[in-house]
């Protein structure tokens, strides 16, 4: 029940929604703003002005997000009426400024379409709340890359077709295809190549002046398009996949040529030959760039013998060259990539004693929660269901001739658009249950395993680590730099806090007297609102 106190505290409504997958199936702006003025009503809240805007939270830099905080750091108001957080942020950057804010008391209260948070309140819920909001952005791109990969596995080209061919859709799954169109011309071409007697520039002539030939987008064959097709691997049925990576993977497309008449060509071009695959594997190729020139990191093992006879195998990791061959960059051993790695992940480690009380402490809260979205989704539905009734209520009178035409369609228009605000309120809130406490565990299972997992795990697991820690992984001057994740950085911040904390209890105290080590660990939670 709200004090006096809570009475007099002015609130800005904000609203927000953007065209991206991640808010596909949120409320509308409208309705966001019916059900949260509704709140404020019953609540007896003061909203001194509703703000709204279309535009991601991806990153800061929001208009009209900005001049609320400004209005708030003024004193024009002192609390936020929002849908849930995620509407306030999914960037660490407004995230950490609404956490800050909250934290000094300038801003008193935050009332979603869910729950309240003060600045008394134990800040993990918030913290956690905005790093998943942010980590799930990050997720989207993550499980991108990795159904590509997937695909690029199974011999399925992750990209659009090449000339050629073309994308078609079946069970589920986008494959390629011969493109009925082009694709017995496009062998013609090959073999005019294969004569030795034509270059591209003459047989992309031939193609376009005599056999009128089109590319897809309804445009004449260039020469530079024509160069280009007779160097491509997919032809033969090989490509390499991530572009650069030095991984290649078999196709199971059909072929337009021989791996053969592949080389051949080739020869004619004044090139090498097919590239061929590579006979070892290594954990990091792929995911790092130089940080000098941008191109991507690859690695090659080199054996040495001694006099003794002793053989030594080392793997090093290098620059390509490909964008700069001047680039400066020197070489690294695989060691010292894992030793940085390692001091990386050492500093986000946490007790398995944190993790535990961590996640029993958020399901109190989601439990909490759990109780208030149960109730708001049962009031919710009937109204839903109240809603329903109406619509056969008016049409059975329409049926009887109690209502006109015009009185019909009015009555029925207004219904519908309760019916479309209810069904967006009730679509929205009933799945998000356990979803957040998911995505938190998750991070905080991380923490505690993934140093132990990447010393003593395989070439696949120490890949999969270090992908999940961070992105723009850069190599320069022998150093990796990595973007934390902003759960990790949460995580780094409060580690450190942490074990001082573990190292100063004794192992019988830690788990035979949890309520003194309880709040222990609370007051080293609060480095996670940065």
């Amino acid at each position: 029940m709200m004090n006096l106190k809570e009475n007099k505290i002015k609130y800005i409504l904000y609203a927000r929604k953007s065209s991206e997958s991640e808010d596909r199936q949120v409320a509308s702006i409208q309705s966001q703003i019916d059900v949260l003025q509704e709140i404020a009503k019953q609540e007896s809240l003061e909203i001194i002005d509703i703000l709204s805007e279309s535009k991601s939270a991806k990153a800061p830099e929001r208009p009209i997000f900005n001049r609320m905080l400004q209005r708030i750091n003024r004193g024009e108001a002192q609390g936020i009426i929002c849908w849930k957080l995620d509407r306030l942020a999914r960037n660490p950057v407004d995230g950490g400024n609404i956490s800050w804010m909250l934290q000094r008391g300038i801003i008193k209260h935050i009332k979603t379409f869910e729950r309240s948070y003060y600045p008394t309140d134990n800040v993990l819920m918030m913290s956690v709340e905005f790093g998943m909001a942010n980590q799930f952005i990050l997720d989207l791109s993550l499980n991108t890359k990795r159904g590509l990969k997937a695909k690029a596995e199974k011999g399925i080209f992750p990209a659009p077709a090449p000339t050629g061919y073309i994308n078609i859709s079946g069970r589920g799954n986008k494959t390629i295809v011969p493109d009925p169109e082009r694709f017995d011309l496009m062998r013609k071409m090959f073999e005019l190549m294969l004569t030795g007697s034509y270059a591209p520039p003459q047989i992309a002539k031939i193609a376009n002046e005599e056999w009128g030939f089109r590319m897809p987008n309804g445009k004449k064959m260039s020469k530079s398009t024509a160069y280009n097709i007779f160097t491509k691997s997919f032809y033969y049925g090989e490509f390499e996949y991530p572009k650069g990576s030095g991984v290649w993977c078999k196709g199971i497309h059909k072929k337009l040529i021989t791996a053969e008449e592949y080389d051949k060509i080739q020869i004619i071009l004044g090139k090498k030959g097919k590239p061929r695959p590579r006979t070892h594997i290594f954990a990091f190729t792929g995911l790092m760039r130089c940080g000098e020139c941008g191109a991507t990191i690859t690695a090659e093992e080199k054996i040495k013998k001694q006099k003794n006879g002793n053989i030594h195998q080392y793997i090093y990791y290098h620059c390509t060259k490909k964008l700069n061959p001047n680039c400066t960059q020197k070489c690294v051993r695989k060691e010292e990539l894992e030793k940085q790695v390692l001091l990386m992940l050492d500093k986000i480690e946490i007790p398995q004693s944190f993790h535990k009380w961590a996640l029993d402490e958020l399901k109190k809260d989601s439990a909490k929660d759990g109780e208030n979205i149960k109730k708001i989704t049962e009031n919710k539905q009937k109204e839903y269901n109240n809603c329903l009734k109406k619509f056969d209520a008016i049409i059975e009178m329409r049926a009887n001739s109690e209502l006109t035409q015009e009185e019909f369609m009015a009555k029925k228009e207004s219904l519908a658009k309760e019916k479309a605000k209810l069904y967006e309120i009730l679509t929205d809130t009933d799945k998000r249950a356990d979803e957040w406490i998911g995505k938190a565990e998750k991070v905080f299972s991380f923490a505690r395993d993934a140093k132990t997992n990447f010393k003593n795990g395989t070439l696949q697991q120490k890949r999969e680590i270090l992908s999940a820690l961070g992105s723009n992984l850069l190599l320069k001057d022998k150093i990796l730099t990595i973007s934390i994740q902003k759960p990790f950085i949460l995580i780094e911040k409060m580690a450190e806090e942490v074990k001082a904390i573990y190292s100063r209890l004794e192992p019988v105290i830690i788990y035979q007297n949890e309520f003194n080590f309880e709040p222990e660990y609370a007051q080293s939670l609060t480095m996670l609102r940065g």
